[in-house]
């Protein structure tokens, strides 16, 4: 009987035991490969203590996972730490009393502090013009060209040299389509981003007034000539059906990966799923205009960041604070950064991967650090902001669809999407 009333003792005290742990919930929009790094960090760092566990929640895409957290939190049910991909950093900026700085979670949470440990590039674009970080560069990107080294082969490519500039691709998709190696020639994700926003800064281009929205309310300026040019030959390679548009977001990978493209200019975080595809693919930097002045200039961080929601407890707060102080550590980003093909966010891990000889084994996984940080960055390249920066994607993805099907012309697709783009930043700036 007392080995029983031991046991029943036992086991009534085990509930009491997992709640003297502090639940952090973690809304996130990592699907495939990143999916299981996401999983896999939050287990490593719930073994690491006990007094914490971390649970990952995914919500769907980046802007369902956005407006689902809005509407949490208007809700009053706020996740503790919600994923916000980079076009959501204006809305989160802006959304005062929504947000408590990453900068003070850490510091106090009772750890030491310093921006200067992660990457320049990174820590700009999610801090405050006053150098306050906001919140916490998770899984940082820049957009890289991949290419199928055997379909390159068959069209008698180099496989050992992909094109640099658009014109090089144009020339290697048609050669691609012609030569039958693969159905398609060349195809992207995200033109929002990769097209639009990091064309400009990697052409050194204007995307909109005021430092691209950075010094002050943005007018857009993406109908300038050069997009009309860039937009008018893509536009010419779908008619031809040398390029093949798979949709707004990411969902151009599938063509890729599947071999029926030879070419994709895509997040170097889409990397994982293309390791896992089995492909023989090849790396190359995110082509641009030769005809721009000043290109190639610097790329901007896409991926995502970690904000913290406001109104929660402070034993959540010394949680948060000692998930990210765990996500900062050397060989943790390591870990994350070779195995997901983000870019590591201090310049510890950056060091130390390239001290251990993994970009010489890995030829071209340095090529998104060395595009973000290969110049300094200038007004026009410092990254894009807007109140309203998501409506304004969707806006532009209505008219580059339009423009794809031959319903416009790059020039009347352009210069809608800056009408009323310019018309909804009014309305959401109460102007």
């Amino acid at each position: 009987m007392r080995h029983i009333s031991w046991i029943m003792a036992s086991v009534a005290l085990m509930p009491f035991a997992a709640q003297a742990q502090t639940e952090i919930s973690w809304w996130h929009a990592m699907t495939g490969a990143n999916n299981e790094v996401v999983e896999k960090v939050a287990a490593d760092f719930n073994a690491s203590q006990s007094d914490y566990v971390v649970k990952p929640v995914f919500k769907g895409t980046y802007p369902e996972t956005l407006n689902a957290g809005i509407a949490a939190f208007r809700a009053g049910q706020a996740p503790d730490i919600m994923q916000v991909f980079d076009v959501g950093t204006g809305v989160m900026m802006s959304a005062q009393g929504a947000i408590k700085p990453v900068a003070d979670v850490l510091t106090e949470a009772g750890f030491t502090f310093d921006k200067s440990q992660y990457l320049p590039g990174i820590v700009g674009y999610y801090s405050t013009p006053e150098g306050v970080m906001l919140s916490f560069p998770f899984n940082s990107s820049s957009p890289i060209l991949y290419y199928n080294k055997d379909i390159f082969e068959k069209a008698g490519l180099d496989v050992n040299t992909p094109p640099k500039t658009w014109a090089e691709v144009w020339s290697s998709a048609r050669k691609i389509k012609e030569s039958g190696a693969a159905s398609c020639g060349y195809t992207s994700t995200w033109l929002t981003w990769i097209h639009t926003e990091v064309f400009a800064a990697w052409n050194n281009t204007p995307w909109a007034s005021n430092e691209n929205g950075l010094a002050g309310t943005p007018e857009l300026a993406i109908d300038s000539a050069l997009y009309v040019k860039h937009f008018g030959e893509l536009a010419e390679l779908a008619k031809e059906g040398v390029f093949v548009y798979g949709g707004r977001t990411s969902e151009a990978k599938q063509n890729f990966t599947s071999g029926e493209c030879g070419m994709l200019t895509e997040s170097s975080g889409g990397l994982g799923d293309i390791v896992k595809s089995g492909i023989n693919y090849g790396i190359g930097q995110l082509p641009y205009d030769e005809t721009a002045e000043g290109a190639p200039q610097n790329t901007t961080p896409g991926g995502a960041s970690l904000w913290v929601m406001a109104g929660k407890s402070d034993e959540t707060y010394k949680g948060v604070g000692a998930f990210f102080n765990y996500l900062s550590h050397t060989a943790v980003q390591e870990e994350l950064h070779q195995k997901s093909g983000y870019l590591p966010v201090t310049m510890a891990a950056y060091e130390a991967t390239k001290a251990s000889g993994f970009y010489e084994e890995n030829p071209g996984r340095e090529t998104p650090i060395l595009q973000m940080m290969g110049k300094a960055p200038t007004a026009n390249s410092k990254g894009v902001r807007a109140p309203n920066l998501p409506q304004l994607r969707d806006i532009q993805n209505e008219e580059y669809e339009k423009m794809l099907s031959g319903g416009q012309s790059a020039e009347e697709a352009l210069k809608n999407a800056v009408t009323r783009g310019n018309a909804a930043i009014a309305e959401a700036a109460g102007g």
